[in-house]
């Protein structure tokens, strides 16, 4: 459990220190005084990212270089420092080179108002849903995943060449296929375990009356190398690539209809679903 956390130049707080006591803790007050950002800078804290906004500078509150967030979670020291320009860990006061250890002490799990937007937003926001749930069960998805990414921008930076060599390009097609195939098995693996729980949740909130299945949509297909064969030719007109994990998506079925056939009330429904699966899994390894 959380019980101390510390921050610096976070949000709207210069400075924050605060202490949770056992059990349940809830804060309240008037709007914009930082109730969200306080539950924000936990979620940095643990996972070393924010579940309201992919870029980390945009926490860096007004005017300043960088923030600093520090807690005390099961006995662990954890000291995040994030600059644009720098970043650094430390664990139990102790400098860290990489992210393994220190992202092996806490797991997180985000509820918040933009939820409804995992049913009815954007693929993007659903791979992100997925992303921040398997660094968490899985010891080497983040690995993979910074690998793949790592591969997908060199080829697409040289597709935006003026005169793509694609001799240069089909270098970068060996690594994009290996760890593509490795991140599109890590994500099917996390869907199947997620399904049941997710499932339990939307029976829980519709009294057993509704069915929730989540459905793995591949963006590279069945046979991703084949698929970035046959997209050569688009891939150069777009100058980028587009078949791949980066456009994978989840097909959420209610009663064996798309959410988009779903209500309001449904939606929000499956959303809450999704992350009550999530604290499940979370739970349950």
């Amino acid at each position: 459990m959380l019980t101390r956390l510390s921050l610096r130049h976070f949000r709207c707080f210069d400075s924050l220190e605060c202490e949770f006591a056992p059990g349940k803790n809830v804060f309240f007050g008037a709007n914009a005084q930082g109730k969200t950002s306080l539950l924000e800078a936990v979620c940095v804290l643990a996972r070393l990212q924010s579940a309201r906004t992919s870029r980390l500078g945009d926490a860096v509150q007004h005017g300043r270089r960088g923030f600093v967030v520090d807690g005390l979670v099961a006995g662990r020291h954890m000291q995040f420092y994030y600059a644009p320009e720098r970043r650094k860990l430390a664990l139990d006061s102790v400098t860290q080179t990489g992210t393994a250890d220190y992202l092996d002490v806490a797991r997180v799990v985000w509820f918040g108002n933009a939820d409804i937007d995992l049913v009815r937003g954007g693929a993007e926001l659903r791979r992100r849903f997925l992303d921040f749930l398997g660094a968490q069960v899985n010891a080497t998805y983040r690995q993979t995943l910074r690998a793949y990414e790592r591969a997908l921008r060199s080829r697409n930076h040289l597709l935006k060449a003026p005169r793509p060599d694609w001799r240069e390009i089909a270098a970068f097609d060996g690594p994009l296929i290996e760890h593509g195939a490795a991140l599109t098995d890590a994500r099917a693996r996390l869907l199947r375990d997620l399904n049941p729980h997710a499932a339990a949740g939307q029976r829980a909130m519709s009294g057993a009356a509704e069915e929730l299945r989540l459905v793995y949509a591949k963006g590279g297909g069945e046979d991703f190398a084949a698929a970035l064969e046959a997209g050569r030719e688009l891939d150069a007109r777009l100058r980028q690539t587009g078949t791949g994990p980066h456009r994978d998506d989840i097909e959420l079925l209610l009663d064996a209809r798309g959410s988009q056939f779903a209500s309001e009330g449904q939606q929000r429904s499956m959303a809450i679903a999704l992350k009550l699966g999530q604290a499940r899994l979370l739970e349950a390894r």
